[in-house]
C-alpha cells in the first residue's frame, strides 16, 4: 500500500501523551464522583433500607416525602439559606477589610500574615471542638471570663440561636483567611495608576475603595462567594461536632438533614432523594448568586 493511501492514526503522539495524563484523573472521577451520583439517583427512586432488601420501585414518593417534611421546609432550609447568608457575609467582609489591612506595609505585617493563615491548617473538627469547651456553660473560658466581670454565664450551646451563633463564628473564623489571600492577591494584581492619579486628585479614601478598589476586584469577588456559598449549603462538619443539629432540631443544615436519614434513620432512598435535591438547589443558588454579585459589583 503505498504512503498516501496509508489511514493516519486517529490520535497523534501529542494527543496520546495528553489522553495518557488525564486518563487517570478521569478514572477517579468516574469511580469516586459519577458512580456514586448515579448508584444515589437510582436509590432515590427505590425503597432502599436495611429493613427493607428487595429495594422496590416507587418512583418520586421519597421526593414528595422530603419536599413535605414540616422540619425540612420549616427549620432545616431556612436555617441552611441563614447561614448562607451570614457566613458568606461576614467573612467576605472581615477578610477584605483584612486585605486591604495587608495590602499597606506597616511594622510587624509579616507576623500579622503568619497568625492569620494559623485558621486555615486548623480541621475544622477541630476547631468545632475548641469552640465548644470555650463555649460550655459548666467550665468554658467564655462563661469565666464573663463571671469574672461580674456577668452571668450563659447556655451557649442549648439555646438556639445562641448556638447557631457559635455556628457561624466557628465558620467564619476558619474562612475570613481566605479570603483574605484570595482578596489580597487580587488587590496586588491591580494596576497602580488609576490609584495615583486618584490620589493626585484629592480623592477620598472611600470613594477611591467604591469606585476603583470594588470595580475592579468584581472578578474575585464574585469567584469567591460563589464557591464559598456552594460550599457553606453542604456544611456538615462543624455542625456535628458543635450541637449535632440540636438542641432538638433547631440548628440543623441541610448536610444534616441528608445524613441523618440516611445513615442514622437507615432511609438510603430517602437520604438519596434529599440529596438530589441539595444538589438542583446548589445548581441554581450557584447560578443565582453569580448574576447578582456580578450586577452588585458592576452597580
Amino acid at each position: 500500500m503505498s504512503a498516501r493511501g496509508a489511514k493516519r492514526p486517529m490520535f497523534g503522539e501529542q494527543q496520546r501523551f495528553m489522553l495518557f495524563l488525564v486518563a487517570p484523573a478521569a478514572l477517579l472521577l468516574l469511580l469516586f464522583q459519577v458512580m456514586p451520583i448515579a448508584i444515589g439517583a437510582n436509590a432515590s427512586f427505590r425503597d432502599w433500607a436495611l429493613y427493607n432488601p428487595k429495594k422496590i420501585w416507587v418512583g418520586l414518593d421519597h421526593y414528595r416525602a422530603v419536599l413535605s417534611d414540616p422540619a425540612f421546609l420549616e427549620v432545616v432550609l431556612p436555617n441552611t439559606f441563614l447561614f448562607m447568608l451570614v457566613s458568606v457575609t461576614g467573612a467576605l467582609i472581615l477578610g477584605l477589610a483584612m486585605a486591604l489591612l495587608l495590602n499597606r506595609p506597616f511594622p510587624g505585617q509579616k507576623v500579622v500574615q503568619t497568625v492569620l493563615l494559623v485558621p486555615l491548617m486548623v480541621a475544622p473538627v477541630i476547631a468545632a471542638i475548641m469552640l465548644r469547651w470555650m463555649f460550655n456553660d459548666q467550665f468554658g473560658i467564655v462563661n469565666a471570663v464573663l463571671e469574672g466581670v461580674g456577668l452571668e454565664g450563659q447556655p451557649w450551646l442549648v439555646q438556639r440561636w445562641s448556638a447557631f451563633g457559635v455556628i457561624l463564628l466557628t465558620d467564619i473564623w476558619l474562612w475570613t483567611p481566605w479570603y483574605t489571600l484570595l482578596l489580597l492577591a487580587g488587590l496586588q494584581s491591580l494596576p497602580r495608576e488609576p490609584f495615583e492619579a486618584a490620589e493626585i486628585d484629592g480623592t477620598s479614601t472611600w470613594r477611591v475603595f467604591t469606585h476603583l478598589t470594588v470595580p475592579m476586584l468584581r472578578p474575585v469577588i464574585v469567584v469567591c462567594v460563589v464557591i464559598r456559598a456552594i460550599d457553606a449549603f453542604r456544611t456538615f462538619d462543624i455542625v456535628w461536632t458543635l450541637t449535632g443539629g440540636g438542641p432538638g432540631r433547631s440548628t440543623e443544615l441541610f448536610s444534616l438533614y441528608a445524613y441523618v436519614l440516611a445513615f442514622l434513620s437507615l432511609d438510603f432512598g430517602r437520604g438519596s432523594a434529599a440529596a438530589i435535591i441539595g444538589g438542583i438547589i446548589i445548581l441554581v443558588v450557584g447560578a443565582v448568586l453569580y448574576r447578582l454579585v456580578d450586577r452588585l459589583a458592576r452597580a
